[in-house]
């Protein structure tokens, strides 16, 4: 995936954090990936960097459906963070 359609990805996952927030969700789902400090209008990082962060986003979305909805397995959520967690091993080696 090139880095402009990784930012337009990240966009939306934020479009869906804010929306699950603004219905009740608490923030604290989405504590890992706001105290990274990379948005979507963070041009200039790295495209790991927003790979990084909608991974976790995605993780912290994916614990919000499992736990509150049951609308996805808790597997998914599970492998999400271990997908964050290689993601970041991998910037980390660079």
């Amino acid at each position: 995936m090139y880095k402009d359609e990784l930012i337009h990805l990240h966009q939306l996952l934020i479009y869906l954090m804010k929306f699950l927030i603004d219905n009740g969700v608490s923030k604290t789902y989405f504590e890992g990936y706001t105290s990274l400090g990379i948005s979507p209008h963070h041009i200039h990082r790295t495209k790991a960097e927003h790979k990084y962060a909608i991974f976790v986003l995605a993780w912290g979305i994916s614990n919000v459906l499992a736990e509150n909805n049951e609308i996805i397995p808790r597997s998914v959520a599970n492998r999400l963070g271990e997908l964050a967690k290689r993601c970041k091993d991998e910037m980390i080696l660079r």
